[in-house]
């Protein structure tokens, strides 16, 4: 998962919602969104590592992990999607399981964890060193670096989603076109990650169109205050194009 925007507790009818795309290599093996057998949990799957990158379960918790772009990391140590299935699994809320984790986030290859409970949500990174954060009520966005670290098209979606909630916070295709937005960022507003000026313009983008790599999925999370809520995934193939999509239910049932 590789750009967020997600507004927490800031609106009446939602406790969270969260707009993301994964972007990833086209080649490595994923399954559809999907309730998870023997789980409470539902979420797309990372095939070769065996975690996902962004999931909910039926208490209404959510958690989305993105990595971190730096190209001297060597990318070396456990499988961040890993994380994701751990929070969602496992008995912890939010606090709790970032104050676990902290001390382990070093073993994890680069990562920026969000984690939302009924309470709290909590940011946990573990680049440069384990950082963790209470996320306060507001429009908020992630992409590969740090949380709230303003790139171009991270403050695109937050102010795409701020309106939304301002205007219309049911329909959810204002969103999905948010999130299939291929408009780059001019140089001047551009990263330097390291990679390249070429490739920092193609990836600054919200949704990145390649034939190796792209934009694998747009899913939309929204959780309202009682825990009730819905997952929407929409995924794409090779040079975007769209493979399906899949909508599930979670929580309290209306």
């Amino acid at each position: 998962m590789c750009l967020i925007a997600f507004a927490w507790n800031t609106h009446p009818r939602w406790r969270l919602v969260l707009a993301g795309n994964r972007d990833e290599f086209h080649g490595r093996p994923t399954a559809p969104l999907a309730r998870w057998p023997d789980t409470a949990m539902a979420a797309g799957r990372d095939l070769e590592a065996g975690g996902t990158w962004l999931g909910v379960n039926d208490d209404g918790r959510c958690t989305v992990v993105t990595n971190v772009r730096d190209p001297r990391d060597p990318q070396v140590g456990r499988s961040r999607g890993l994380l994701a299935v751990d929070y969602l699994t496992g008995p912890d809320q939010a606090p709790a399981h970032a104050s676990r984790l902290r001390a382990d986030a070093a073993h994890y290859r680069p990562f920026n964890l969000l984690t939302f409970d009924a309470r709290e949500g909590i940011y946990l990174g573990n680049r440069p060193e384990a950082r963790l954060q209470t996320i306060t009520p507001g429009v908020h966005g992630l992409s590969n670096a740090d949380f709230n670290t303003p790139w171009p098209k991270t403050r695109a979606l937050m102010q795409r989603l701020q309106h939304w909630l301002e205007v219309d916070a049911d329909n959810l295709e204002p969103l999905f076109a948010a999130l299939a937005d291929e408009r780059q960022a001019p140089d001047e507003a551009l990263p330097d990650t390291g990679i390249g000026l070429e490739r920092e313009r193609w990836l600054s983008s919200a949704f990145i169109r390649g034939e190796r790599y792209g934009t694998r999925s747009s899913t939309l999370v929204l959780i309202d205050h009682r825990g009730a809520g819905r997952i929407v995934e929409r995924r794409f193939g090779p040079h975007g194009r769209p493979d399906g999509q899949t909508e599930l239910r979670f929580g309290i049932a209306d």
